[in-house]
């Protein structure tokens, strides 16, 4: 397997390092560089990054490996300083990146080449829109772009996953061919009550979620909200049976593990919210997000038993209601799920980046990408056509009508 070399000047006063571990960083220099996205976007804090390290759910075994660029500037009198990060891994597969290029690999195959090792820049398991060139400047900026181009011709391609729109632009001016998708977001529109929201959809839909909540509290079932040092390690324990319980039925394994989850709550207990069904005293579902002031990212689901509209009221309802006491803009619902739509989502771009070695591949995949994103388009506004909300001509309803 190819390696990337240890170091690689990037100018005069900065260089470059590959770290095969956020160990040696200090969790401080890596937050205050990520800044306000750190603080908004949970995911890109060295505690969540670390912590997928130190529980192996990434590493070799994991065919995810770490190899992070790292920009670093020395000051006039000799100390160095954290300038700038790119998260990046040399990956061995495909899974856990919800931007899919499993046909590009078989093509690759097929063709008696190797697409595997590939270098991805991600969070991994995580497709969740952020930053991924960590830096202050847009100069900066340019030297880690640079570096990893640099470090990605050593495999069969290089991808960046759900980067910013600037960050975008960036890869696309670098030679990068971009790829559209689309999630669904929740907006808050300063929403006093889940009744004020209701009222802002469709009669028809508003009625829906209505039946929707009713069907569900009609089994017996109590929800519980838990944040932070709520939650026990009995709860993550459950959790995580539930969980991988989940993984089993669709034939899969789990991406992350029991110590993870438990890390989370220990590092990061003010991001974690997690939503507990019981029923008959019992737990029997479990769904858990991560939240910052102004965000919410709904994550995974589990259940050891079907109740019927549970995990609607679990992972959408029950989390919108949180969303609006805690004044939260945005809930992103994670990869998929045109469902989330009649709920009150909306249809949101996201993007990704690939740069691939082969040239007559290349050229495969940007004339497959444009009709693709033709294809995107039309979908977008089909999405839109179908908004839940309802018409401007539509009188408000009082709670409860």
């Amino acid at each position: 397997m190819p390696g990337m070399p240890p170091q690689a000047r990037a100018a005069a006063s900065a260089e470059i390092r590959v770290v095969d571990s956020l160990a040696g960083i200090a969790p401080e220099a890596w937050n205050a560089l990520a800044g306000g996205a750190a603080l908004s976007n949970p995911v890109l804090r060295h505690e969540f990054l670390h912590g997928l390290e130190q529980t192996g759910c990434v590493g070799e075994r994991a065919g995810w490996l770490p190899q992070f660029l790292t920009l670093w500037k020395k000051a006039p009198g000799g100390a160095e300083t954290l300038a700038g990060a790119m998260p990046l891994y040399v990956k061995l597969h495909s899974y856990g990146e919800y931007v899919f290029d499993w046909a590009w690999a078989d093509a690759y195959q097929r063709s008696g080449l190797e697409y595997y090792p590939k270098l991805l820049s991600a969070v991994p398991f995580s497709p969740i829109t952020g930053p991924r060139l960590l830096a202050d400047s847009d100069e900066d900026r340019r030297l880690l772009m640079a570096a990893a181009l640099r470090a990605g011709r050593q495999f069969s391609s290089l991808h960046v996953l759900f980067p910013t729109e600037e960050e975008a632009e960036l890869c696309k001016a670098d030679g990068m061919l971009l790829r559209r998708g689309v999630q669904f977001h929740w907006i808050n529109r300063g929403y006093d009550s889940f009744e004020q929201f209701l009222s802002d959809l469709s009669s028809a839909k508003r009625k829906k979620i209505r039946q929707e909540r009713r069907r569900a509290l009609e089994s017996g079932v109590c929800l519980k909200r838990l944040v932070g040092s709520e939650i026990s390690d009995e709860h993550w324990r459950f959790f995580y049976r539930c969980y991988a319980a989940t993984y089993r039925a669709h034939h899969s394994t789990p991406y992350l593990n029991l110590e993870f989850f438990r890390a989370l709550g220990r590092t990061m207990p003010e991001n974690v919210l997690l939503v507990v069904a019981e029923l008959d005293g019992k737990p029997i579902a479990g769904a858990l997000n991560l939240f910052s002031p102004s965000s919410l990212f709904g994550r995974y689901w589990g259940a050891l038993g079907h109740i019927p509209l549970l995990h609607f009221e679990a992972c959408y309802y029950q989390t919108l209601e949180f969303c609006i006491e805690r004044r939260i803009a945005v809930f992103e619902g994670g990869a998929q799920g045109e469902h989330k739509l009649a709920r009150g989502f909306l249809p949101t771009p996201t993007v990704s980046a690939h740069w691939l070695r082969e040239p007559a591949f290349a050229d495969a995949v940007e004339r497959f990408l444009a009709r693709e994103a033709s294809g995107m388009e039309q979908y977008l506004d089909e999405l839109n056509d179908r908004a839940p909300f309802r018409q401007t001509t539509e009188r408000h309803l009082p709670p409860g009508e």
